[in-house]
């Protein structure tokens, strides 16, 4: 039964939002700021929200990666410029050592620009994040 699986909340995970300016797109990365491996890890994503009057929504995109190791990033998709006006959610489960954690990462509307950039680690870049 679901109930009987138990979740813990995800530390030192995140997702990061790196402009490429010249194709005109945001790289999106998982990041693992932890000190171990993640494992079996499983990410869906999709935009909602609501542009001049007008209720958007995306496909729900769902990717695995087998494994990321300590202190490493993987790349996950590329957003168009055009879907920076909608909230992208990311939803992210993985194994450390047989347990299970997850995490729900939100960018609301507008939080997706240069105003909010920051250094992001493992990659040493300049982007959005959210831990």
């Amino acid at each position: 039964m679901k109930k009987d699986i138990p979740l813990h909340q995800a530390s030192q995970v995140g997702i990061a939002m790196i402009p490429n300016y010249e194709d005109e797109v945001w790289e999106v990365y998982l990041i693992n700021m932890k000190g171990r491996m993640l494992r079996q890890i499983i990410i869906n994503s999709r935009g909602y929200g609501e542009v001049k009057g007008e209720r958007i929504e995306t496909s729900t995109m769902r990717y695995f990666i087998e494994f990321l190791g300590k202190e490493n990033a993987q790349k996950i998709e590329l957003i168009h410029n055009g879907l920076l006006q909608v909230s992208n959610e990311y939803w992210i489960t993985f194994y450390i050592d047989g347990d299970i954690y997850d995490k729900k990462i939100v960018f609301v509307q507008g939080s997706i620009s240069e105003e909010y950039f920051t250094n992001i680690p493992v990659l040493e870049k300049r982007g959005v994040m959210i831990i």
